[in-house]
């Protein structure tokens, strides 16, 4: 879990940096600010589609969204996610 959490931190900070650098190289006359601002909202639209299609894979692979279990989850994952829910 937390190696998938590493490379998605470093896969979206890594989209922000390279995307903020083409947009200042593309346009040196936009001021920093509209390249951060555009930058940011380019992660979150990847970050949107990407939480979008994972939803999309959970409802088509599972009969009862609300009972079934994925492919990885077990009873105790089951109770962790339910206990935090209540907190």
């Amino acid at each position: 879990m937390l190696l998938t959490l590493a490379w998605g931190s470093l896969f979206f900070l890594g989209l922000f940096a390279l995307s903020t650098w083409g947009l200042r190289r593309a346009r040196p006359e936009w001021p920093v600010y509209d390249c951060l601002m555009i930058s940011t909202r380019l992660v979150s639209s990847a970050q949107a589609v990407l939480a979008t299609a994972s939803g999309i894979v959970i409802i088509f692979y599972c009969r009862d969204v609300v009972t079934d279990r994925g492919l990885g989850e077990t009873e105790g994952t089951s109770l962790l996610a339910a206990s935090t829910q209540q907190n």
